[in-house]
């Protein structure tokens, strides 16, 4: 969960990307990565295999100053899609404050995303992460391509689960990436003012949290 240095008077929090392989993570964070201009932006790191984009992870430190000197920051994470890395995938979910889950808008990838959310689900319940409590949002991406599954019916299947609406996107082409994250910002915020008190303290209302970590112009909730 979140680290908190009284010391430094420092807050990181982790964020994951997680879904099935090849569903766009990688790209998510890379594009993250061009539009973000936060106050201090850290390199991405990408590690890349024969058998899949992300072997290990990337991580995409970013952070916002408050006004009481509190310094808040962000880590970035993608997962491995690939079965054979399971154990990687449930130790970079140790700890998480927030997940995206990135589905593939493919027909044919129906079976696969529903696998990769239920191993997301196991992994969670074995780093002691309640996953209905989890702060999270479930980004179909790959929207460019041609025929996709429907967003209306997909709106429909999820409506009753604590994590709609969906996001719809094509990280490839930067659509739907900015919305996501500001999205897992918006439901992150009051698991962390909660726990932190960051509006009383430290000046961090919900808005300013989340443009002054996304960069978005406006804030609309998701």
């Amino acid at each position: 969960m979140s680290d908190y240095s009284p010391e430094n008077n420092k807050l990181t929090l982790k964020l994951v990307f997680y879904g099935p392989a090849l569903s766009g993570k990688t790209t998510n964070l890379m594009q993250l990565h061009t539009l973000l201009q936060p106050e201090r932006k850290g390199e991405l790191m990408v590690l890349e295999t024969r058998d899949d984009r992300t072997l290990f992870f990337d991580m995409l430190p970013i952070g916002l100053r408050a006004s009481s000197g509190l310094d808040l920051r962000l880590k970035l994470y993608t997962v491995p899609g690939q079965v054979q890395h399971d154990s990687t995938r449930k130790a970079v979910l140790s700890r998480a404050d927030g997940v995206v889950f990135v589905a593939d808008s493919q027909p044919s990838q129906v079976d696969n995303n529903a696998i990769a959310f239920g191993n997301l689900e196991e992994n969670l319940e074995k780093v002691g992460i309640d996953i209905d409590s989890l702060p999270m949002v479930i980004q179909f991406n790959k929207r460019d391509l041609p025929g996709v599954l429907d967003e209306t019916e997909l709106n429909e299947i999820w409506a009753d689960t604590p994590w709609a609406p969906l996001v719809m996107a094509s990280a490839l082409r930067g659509q739907g990436v900015l919305e996501t994250f500001s999205c897992l910002l918006d439901r992150l915020y009051s698991t962390v003012n909660q726990k932190f008190d960051l509006e009383s303290q430290h000046g961090i209302d919900r808005e300013r949290f989340i443009k002054g970590l996304s960069q978005v112009s406006e804030v609309s909730p998701c």
